[in-house]
């Protein structure tokens, strides 16, 4: 099963601020929903634990993400694989910053696929739980870089 993920907000501060604040794990990672910790091997790789739960499949993922491209102050996209109970998710997500009168406009993109029994088990509410959770991480880095 695959979910994608996108769309766009501008931010005050300037591109580069905005860059090095969703390129730096231990400053946007804390705003995942249900984040639970955070472990850097690298400057390119972390992994990232986060509860996750639909209905009575419920547990803790590690999901392990790189940065895989960056084009330092314009482009980034990060790439990762995580095991979930019930099943595995890889996952992308992706940002592009360009400058407008008002400071930085993020446009961004994600992708989820999820493999396994969640998939079967948790039947329509996967993709909806998703959006929410990606609204809440969009919304509280909006927040952030305000």
């Amino acid at each position: 099963m695959a979910i994608k993920f996108g769309g766009d907000f501008v931010v005050k501060k300037k591109r580069d601020e905005v860059y090095d604040f969703l390129t730096d794990p231990h400053r946007f990672a804390p705003l995942l929903p249900d984040y639970q910790g955070l472990t850097v091997q690298d400057a390119r790789r972390f992994t990232v634990k986060v509860n996750v739960g639909i209905s009575y499949i419920r547990g803790t993922a590690d999901v392990n993400m790189e940065l895989d491209q960056a084009d330092r102050p314009r482009f980034a996209l990060y790439k990762g694989q995580g095991k979930v109970p019930g099943g595995s998710a890889n996952i992308t997500a992706g940002f592009d910053l360009g400058e407008v009168p008002e400071g930085t406009k993020v446009s961004w993109t994600g992708e989820a696929q999820i493999f396994g029994r969640l998939t079967s088990l948790a039947g329509g509410l996967l993709e909806p739980l998703a959006k929410k959770n990606v609204q809440k991480l969009i919304d509280g880095l909006q927040t952030a870089l305000s």
